[in-house]
């Protein structure tokens, strides 16, 4: 075996060995970087503990003069003693723990014991005099506890060993705090200077990589991009004269990648001759079109359908001379008499030989159009159903509206109507010469046109107000609660929870306020309400309408078995759920018997920037 067969391209052994230099170089700059981080966390958490002992130091020079405040104030007059004396022994019981903590350790405090030979000679000489101002104050409480009317003599020495003991304690205290203090800078001084040197190691190990490895590596590089420009000039070269030798094969491959196509996805495909006469034709298709052996002699027309003037089309399209593929779908009659879709694509073939001439390909699409019909027919079907729904829903509204006409007409006639055929009686009736009798009637007939008028006023405001069309829903809803608290002397109110007053499509609110005019009338003339409250919201493209009442309420049972038309109850429930429906709204009623009723209306936006109009 020759010796070029165990060479490496592009210098693989100079490569492997820079590789390696290169991840031994970074292992060390981690390595420095892992060690510096340790060294800085272990001197954090030692900075940490000193940062602790030093406060618990400091408080200490704190708290002895704050023991020695609070002993003086004992002999204050007027001073509360027992409130002196309860923070007094809080005082020893703080200092004396810190003092041990300090010494000895305390993991409550997060204090470690102490280790270092010259603070802890400095506490021997300092605990002396932390006993006895310790010994000193717990004799001065003692003394107060037992009710002494004025300060004794031992009081008064107690309180001097205090004020003797505490100048040596904070001069002592203070050498500790400055030892603490020392301690850490010398930490910290250490620290710095390890840091210097980890990061001299660390740029000493990238110059070593500039100067080893990255030097050698882009020279490397160069070499080698030199010499892959100088392979792409003599590879131009060389494609040149390749090119010339494709273009003369690049037709004959793509017959045979259009011919592999067949192949390997067709399952119908045939052959035949510029006559039409047939060359090959897969046994799947010949079944398909129940042909049988004997009838391969006949044109591939024949074959394809039975229909003549499906033949001819047919003739005509395998004889005319075409460069591209043709595809399109065709319906043909089997031999069997079935009728079946193809989805055909004819491909000329040009060869030398010129026995073929034109491939079939087809697909079996009879199943796909089928349901592509009937998918015709329920869009059809369902398109006319919804044309259905609407004339229902438009003739159930018109239906309404004549019940709506029938009840102010019958208003109208029973309650205007008779007023008026009273006051023709009451005015024919008058008498001039019984003058009391006259006035008597006179009286009444007042009476008898205040309430004419105000019948008039109630059936004319049962119709559309101005204020639906000019301001919208929500002003016409505040007016008509207004006008019905008037007009019936009802505790009739209107809360309006929207923030901006809003416009919405006029058929929307139209019917928005049919709905509404209905549930507030039931509750006055059925419910027998007293209190009426109609609530308005708008949230989160929701319009919700709520009307609570204080009426007799139902049993809501018989909401299912109510008839779909109830003249006495104007729209009634049915036109009710009619009129919210028709603008995809949603209307809940709920009544308890004897607590009253709650009808709640909700209409959604399904367009916010299109149904939702926002009026200044």
């Amino acid at each position: 075996m020759s010796k070029t067969k165990f060479e490496q391209p592009l210098d693989a052994s100079t490569f492997l060995r820079i590789r390696k230099w290169y991840l031994l170089a970074l292992a060390a700059i981690a390595l420095t970087i892992i060690v510096a981080q340790i060294l800085i966390q272990v001197h954090l958490n030692a900075q940490l503990d000193d940062s602790r002992v030093i406060n618990v130091a400091g408080r200490q020079r704190a708290y002895s003069q704050k023991l020695v405040k609070e002993a003086l104030l004992l002999n204050q007059p007027g001073s509360d003693k027992r409130k002196i004396l309860t923070e007094l022994k809080k005082t020893i019981a703080t200092w004396q723990i810190s003092h041990e903590a300090l010494q000895f350790g305390n993991d409550s405090m997060g204090i470690q014991k102490e280790t270092h030979q010259d603070i802890l000679a400095l506490f021997k000489k300092i605990t002396p005099h932390h006993s006895g101002m310790i010994t000193a104050a717990q004799q001065v409480i003692a003394a107060e506890e037992k009710l002494a009317l004025s300060p004794s003599a031992t009081t008064q020495k107690n309180i001097q060993t205090l004020l003797d003991n505490e100048r040596t304690f904070l001069r002592l205290m203070d050498v500790i705090v400055n030892e603490y203090d020392n301690r850490s800078k010398t930490q910290l001084e250490n620290l710095k200077f390890k840091e210097y040197l980890l990061l001299i190691f660390s740029l000493l190990i990238l110059f070593l990589e500039i100067l080893f490895i990255f030097k050698p590596l882009s020279l490397q590089i160069k070499n080698t991009i030199s010499r892959l420009m100088k392979n792409q000039l003599e590879s131009d070269a060389t494609t040149d004269k390749i090119q010339q030798l494709y273009q003369e094969n690049e037709k004959s491959l793509k017959e045979l990648q259009e011919l592999n196509f067949v192949i390997d996805n067709a399952a119908l495909f045939a052959s035949a001759k510029n006559d039409g006469s047939v060359v090959f034709i897969s046994k799947k298709f010949q079944e398909l079109l129940g042909c049988s052996d004997e009838d391969l002699s006949k044109p591939l027309s024949e074959l394809l359908t039975t229909n003549e003037g499906q033949q001819q089309y047919l003739k005509e399209v395998l004889k005319s001379n075409r460069k591209t593929i043709r595809s399109e779908e065709i319906n043909v009659e089997t031999r069997k008499g079935e009728s079946i879709w193809l989805d055909m694509s004819i491909i000329p073939l040009h060869q030398s030989s010129k026995k073929q001439n034109v491939l079939i390909l087809c697909s079996d699409i009879t199943e796909r159009k089928q349901n592509q019909e009937k998918v015709e027919q329920l869009i059809k079907q369902n398109f006319e159903d919804k044309i259905l729904q609407k004339k229902v829903q438009a003739s159930q509204i018109v239906e309404g509206q004549e019940e709506e006409r029938k009840r102010i007409a019958k208003d109208i006639h029973d309650g205007i109507g008779q007023m008026l055929t009273a006051l023709k009686f009451n005015i024919e009736s008058i008498n001039l010469d019984n003058k009391d009798k006259t006035a008597e009637k006179i009286a009444y007939l007042k009476t008898l046109c205040s309430d004419l008028i105000k019948g008039v006023r109630t059936a004319t405001f049962n119709l559309t107000p101005p204020e639906l069309k000019d301001h919208g829903i929500i002003p016409a809803l505040h007016k008509m609660t207004s006008e019905l608290a008037k007009l019936t002397g009802k505790n009739i109110l209107f809360d309006n929870q929207t923030e901006k007053f809003i416009r919405f499509d006029s058929l929307a609110e139209t019917n928005i306020y049919r709905v509404a005019q209905e549930a507030v009338n039931n509750a006055i003339k059925y419910a027998e309400a007293n209190y009426i409250l109609l609530s308005i919201k708008y949230t989160d493209n929701i319009l919700s309408i709520v009307i609570d009442d204080d009426g007799k309420g139902f049993d809501e049972t018989i909401l299912d078995k109510m008839p779909k038309n109830n003249s006495e109850g104007g729209m009634g429930l049915f036109y009710m759920r009619e009129r919210i429906s028709y603008i995809n709204g949603r209307l809940f009623i709920n009544s308890i018997p004897g607590e009253g009723t709650r009808v709640t209306l909700n209409y959604k936006t399904i367009a916010p920037e299109k149904d939702v109009h926002l009026v200044s």
